[in-house]
């Protein structure tokens, strides 16, 4: 194409410099023009690592979507921003990619949905790991009628002790929680993708914070300061939806336990059933015996994504995000979707909160 996209980048801290503008600078038909960052100093270091030679540095996030050459936007802020950023973005005409969760409630996470309807731009949610082999492989036996009616899941998001320790991670009013909102939202996104079930009747949950209390926690990023640790440290949900499917969520930065799955599942239907706790396992049965298959996800297999190439899971979260836009498709992770998982993880904290189930009225 003679025109690239002209991309912004709207918050340059980790998953900015981790995630999202590594994996658009292999795209060649777009180009990184505009960043802001509210430490204006990380804005004009990201535009010298991955902006055109004359991209511009903003502090306020305002001046960056007025710029209407820009056609699209990364929303990669801590979570309380996510739904006025992406709103302001969408309505100034801008394709929105957010890093995930949707937003820390689902009363704004419905105000991006219902905002992207009405302009018409595309948005979606960073849930890269949809895109790893592993879940693509069983993507493809769910998608194949394999498993058939799949109506039993559990969903892991778990760590011993890998407590993010850096920026607002620990800070509920910037993040809306914990594990839950931050990992558990990976597995849930996951699980519920497999399934393609997003008709949720029934939770109930709990979270814990045991351990983030303590001190010499042995965490893997260093101890954390209890004082500042205002999340929880694990939560547990469990879902029931519409057509009596349920889901079993269990998900902590710190919990006394050996096994610590992060992004797994398991899925059971009435044909046959798939994990992902060591690699791919899919069982059923054949000749009258119980099979088990590990597929071999290291040479070829399932197609990244539309027949090209393959790369990291965000990597290809980018490739497919930008296609979606250059061939006017629907993103690979739909703004349905991601509402779905954020009125979950709400209602799980709602639970937990109250102690009482919280049904769903529509």
């Amino acid at each position: 194409m003679s025109k690239k996209l002209k991309v912004g980048i709207i918050g340059c801290g980790g998953i900015a410099n981790g995630k999202h503008m590594p994996a658009l600078k292999k795209i060649p038909e777009i180009e990184m023009v505009a960043f802001c960052d509210i430490i204006e100093e990380k804005a004009v270091k990201a535009a010298k690592d991955f902006g055109t030679e004359d991209a511009k540095a903003y502090k306020d996030y305002k001046d960056l979507i007025s710029d209407k050459s820009i056609d699209l936007v990364h929303v990669c802020t801590p979570n309380r921003s996510h739904s006025f950023i992406t709103v302001d973005a969408l309505n100034s005409g801008k394709h929105v990619m957010c890093e995930k969760p949707m937003a820390k409630t689902y009363a704004d996470a419905k105000l991006m949905y219902d905002t992207a309807i009405k302009t018409g731009k595309k948005l979606t949610i960073g849930y890269q790991n949809r895109q790893a082999p592993e879940n693509l492989y069983v993507k493809a036996v769910c998608e194949n009628g394999e498993l058939g009616d799949i109506y039993y899941a559990n969903s892991y998001a778990i760590r011993r002790r890998a407590v993010p320790t850096w920026g607002v991670f620990l800070n509920e009013y910037e993040q809306g929680g914990g594990p839950l909102i931050d990992i558990g939202t990976h597995a849930l996104d996951l699980t519920l993708w497999m399934m393609n079930n997003y008709e949720p009747k029934m939770v109930v949950g709990n979270t814990f914070k045991k351990l983030g209390n303590q001190k010499n926690s042995a965490n893997a990023w260093g101890d954390w300061d209890p004082k500042e640790f205002t999340v929880e440290d694990s939560a547990f949900g469990y879902i029931v939806m519409e057509n009596g499917a349920v889901i079993s969520l269990q998900t902590s930065w710190a919990l006394n336990i050996a096994d610590t799955p992060e992004a797994k599942f398991i899925i059971c239907g009435d044909k046959g059933g798939a994990d992902t706790l060591n690699g791919v396992r899919v069982n059923y049965i054949k000749n009258s015996r119980q099979v088990i298959e590990t597929p071999n996800l290291k040479d070829g297999g399932v197609a990244f994504f539309e027949g090209k190439g393959g790369g990291s899971p965000a990597d290809v979260e980018a490739r497919r995000w930008i296609n979606s836009i250059l061939e006017d498709i629907e993103p690979c992770v739909t703004p349905y979707q991601a509402l779905t998982v954020t009125r979950i993880l709400e209602a799980i904290y709602t639970s937990a909160k109250t102690g009482k189930p919280v049904y769903f009225e529509d």
